[in-house]
């Protein structure tokens, strides 16, 4: 069985108050690790990997004896995506260069889970710099199935129960879609609500700093400590939501739609208010200005490795740098325009229609069979191209058994409202979540 329960929120509670003794914990999941990952591969290999967890694990007790005034992650173990710096880690992208060439300052989003007592469990797989190469990662689900990309380590991961808690990042759906595909809570908030210094940048203008955990109290608990100027807040009142119906939608597969119109139905009979809006109809054009921008923008990123170490580079990775450097600089700018248009015209329809948020799949169907894939992530490109706040929860199964989700996406810089909406929706469906199973 290589699913396991892991709340975040309840892990961070037992922590902190002692009821979980520190070091029993990092035992436990030091022998989870030994046991599932060589069939899951969601980490990078570490020597001693133990033993530093231990002595971290004293040195952060001993620094705060006393439960009343421990930090709010204090001792929760975490896995971080291999495009983000940690102090005391190589970092390589999933690539094969050097990891000296790749060398810099720690995150800011890692210094942030320090800070707030998280000890860092290891590096985790990613795809090359965050694109399409995958790693050897397996669905925790279904050992023969793709935890989806490029965030794949840090999904399975926390569906494997080895981490509360892990970063990803997402450019296009890579935190949305392996989030569905594992059956786990997936969280990419609003663009740069959440610093993203120290990270390997794919597209400057696109890249998310999101997470991973398997309840939405854990994904609140995580953005108090990761989103700036975060608020707690509580509402009284249900959402109105909005179904984006047209040629955004028609890009499921017929048992994937099928499911998520089940799932509206039993959302009315919870008393929401569902409206259907037609919206995004211009769906491939925004798709291919999306796939215009982050081309010219790894092109920006990569293009003294690129042209130092290019032999090193796989082929997917190669091939978009390459029509990267191929965009005009006019098309670059357009491309940044489109972006704002897109999130003015989707705030713009959320007003007009009167709906609080947006509901989708958040996949276009279950994760695909193999590991030379990752999925399509178009599911969760529009929200990623505009930046606004979206969140998938798991909702319902495919007739194989694997996980379907649900995508809640707010308006712009409302990440508070959008998870604390989510917190119903995800009991509504609890029979799902990851924590249940």
């Amino acid at each position: 069985m290589y699913l396991y329960p892991a709340p975040l929120a309840k892990t961070a509670r037992e922590l902190s108050s002692g009821s979980l003794e520190l070091k029993d914990y990092v035992n436990m999941v030091c022998n989870r690790l030994d046991q599932v990952d060589p069939a899951v591969e969601a980490f990078l290999p570490e020597e001693g990997r133990r033993e530093r967890l231990l002595k971290e694990a004293e040195n952060l007790k001993q620094n705060y004896p006393d439960p009343a005034k421990r930090p709010p992650l204090f001792g929760v173990l975490i896995g971080v995506k291999d495009v983000y710096r940690v102090d005391g880690f190589p970092t390589k992208g999933g690539s094969n260069l050097d990891p000296e060439v790749l060398a810099g300052t720690e995150a800011d989003c890692v210094r942030l889970l320090r800070q707030a007592g998280a000890l860092v469990l290891g590096k985790t797989v990613t795809t090359e710099f965050a694109y399409f190469e995958p790693g050897p990662t397996r669905n925790p689900h279904n050992l023969e199935h793709t935890p989806g990309g490029s965030s794949s380590g840090s999904a399975a991961a926390v569906a494997a129960g080895l981490s509360p808690l892990t970063l990803g990042t997402q450019t296009i759906g890579s935190v949305n879609r392996p989030a569905a595909f594992c059956g786990i809570v997936g969280f990419k908030p609003s663009y740069n609500r959440i610093p993203s210094g120290g990270l390997l940048y794919f597209s400057r203008s696109a890249d998310h700093v999101g997470y991973f955990t398997q309840d939405v109290e854990g994904a609140i608990l995580a953005a108090s400590v990761l989103c700036h100027g975060w608020l707690e807040i509580s509402v009284s009142y249900k959402p109105v939501l909005g179904v984006p119906r047209g040629r955004y939608l028609e890009q499921t597969s017929e048992e994937a739609l099928k499911v998520f119109n089940g799932q509206l139905e039993r959302l009315k009979d919870a008393g929401y208010v569902i409206k259907e809006v037609n919206s995004l109809d211009n769906i491939e054009e925004i798709a291919t200005w999306h796939r215009k921008l982050i081309a010219a923008e790894i092109a920006i990123e990569h293009a003294d490795l690129y042209s130092r170490f290019s032999n090193s580079y796989r082929k997917k990775t190669a091939e978009i740098i390459e029509e990267g450097k191929l965009i005009p600089k006019k098309d670059l700018i357009e491309a940044r325009r489109r972006q704002k248009e897109l999130r003015e015209r989707l705030e713009t329809q959320m007003r007009d229609a009167g709906i609080d948020l947006w509901i989708t799949p958040a996949a276009p169907g279950p994760a695909p069979e193999g590991i030379s894939a990752t999925g399509n992530p178009a599911m969760n490109m529009p929200w990623t191209n505009s930046g606004l706040p979206s969140l998938s929860l798991p909702a319902g199964r495919a007739s194989n058994g694997l996980p379907l989700s649900l995508q809640l996406i707010g308006p712009y810089m409302g990440d508070e409202l959008l998870v604390s909406w989510s917190l119903e929706v995800a009991e509504i469906f609890s029979e799902f979540q990851a924590y249940n199973l």
